[in-house]
């Protein structure tokens, strides 16, 4: 499957949009900001530059993205004001995603987010008129985007554990997985396996870094959210737990004769949860950056409203695997297939507790 043409967060405002149901990336996001803008302020008073370029990779099409950019300006327009008076002429905001992104329900509530924004600047009374010029930016981030040396500031939030691609070592020489039952790394695959997702991650990661080595002037640096996991054991009871029961989903409607099981062994992840060991190796290997932070953290359980914790999950996962799993299997049964997948969370989760593991990094550029 073709992941940079396939993939996307659902669009629009619906029930089952990325918009409506990314209330754990923002949670989760709010809990590091103050690591984010610390390292922004700290940058800009460094560095000082008369025109502060931004971007955000894996923006997607949330009020997240916008509110995450507001806060960026506040802080800077606050720090000038503090302690050197002197803003930047101009803001340049990068948001970048897939083209499959929707970029029209970003578009279409800048105005609103303009217009907050001068009246917030009104109310503190800075006299400043800095300009923010914000533009969509379509492609992947495996490989370059932006010019050379445009760049201060990089902020990724919950994107660079998706892969660039389903690894092709999880397939044969006759093109069928080795990973048959299973979406993920699973206590039934084999060591194959778990090479094969982590020989993707170095590739893209190491890519990754590359590519925005160029992009970033020294001393620039880059805040990262993603998940990962504690340790070297790829099975846990996080991140690869939720994908075990998404592969139990799938059972249930392979027992009701949904869906043939030959489908669902077809299937695949474009995922990857590194350890930090294996994050830090990487940028190690490629030289361009130095590790200013590192934390992990997790997000506790949640609930809104007459919503369980285990609907809010699967709520959450439909907006961001909609796109691929109805590529592969029509759209005629994610209703039912969510429907299972939040119930099965729930019951696992009064046995004991799901606790999905996430990185925080600062890397900042030599």
């Amino acid at each position: 499957m073709d992941v940079e043409r396939v993939f996307h967060m659902n669009g629009g405002l619906g029930g089952n949009s990325y918009a409506q149901n990314s209330s754990l990336q923002k949670k989760a996001s709010e809990m590091v900001k103050h690591i984010t803008l610390k390292c922004l302020e700290e940058t800009y008073i460094l560095m000082s530059p008369n025109s502060l370029g931004i971007a955000d990779l894996g923006c997607s099409c949330g009020q997240n993205a916008l509110s995450t950019i507001r806060e960026m300006v506040e802080t800077i327009d606050e720090t000038t004001h503090k302690y050197v008076n002197i803003s930047p002429r101009e803001y340049r905001v990068y948001l970048n995603d897939l083209s499959t992104n929707d970029f029209n329900a970003i578009f279409k509530i800048l105005p609103d987010f303009y217009k907050q924004l001068n009246n917030e600047r009104q109310l503190r009374g800075h006299k400043f008129d800095s300009s923010v010029y914000i533009a969509g930016y379509p492609g992947t981030f495996y490989g370059r985007l932006f010019p050379d040396k445009c760049l201060h500031f990089i902020y990724s939030s919950y994107s660079l554990h998706w892969l660039s691609k389903v690894p092709p070592g999880l397939y044969d020489m006759e093109g069928h997985s080795i990973n048959k039952g299973s979406f993920y790394i699973s206590k039934s695959s084999s060591p194959r396996v778990a090479k094969a997702y982590y020989d993707q991650f170095q590739e893209d990661f190491s890519l990754f870094l590359r590519s925005r080595s160029k992009e970033i002037l020294v001393g620039g640096r880059m805040v990262l959210i993603l998940l990962g996991r504690r340790d070297q054991n790829h099975v846990d009871r996080g991140n690869s737990f939720l994908w075990e029961l998404l592969s139990r989903s799938f059972s249930i409607l392979v027992s009701q004769g949904k869906v043939k099981q030959e489908k669902v062994d077809e299937y695949d992840a474009h995922f990857y949860a590194p350890s930090r060991n294996e994050l830090e190796a990487e940028v190690k290997k490629e030289g361009s950056f130095e590790m200013d932070r590192f934390e992990l953290f997790d997000i506790e359980r949640k609930s809104e409203g007459c919503l369980s914790h285990g609907t809010i999950v699967a709520r959450s996962v439909r907006a961001i695997q909609e796109s691929m799993i109805s590529s592969h299997f029509g759209e005629a049964i994610l209703d039912d297939l969510f429907e299972n997948y939040g119930k099965l969370i729930d019951e696992e989760m009064c046995i004991e507790d799901i606790r999905p593991i996430s990185f925080i990094i600062v890397l900042r550029k030599l």
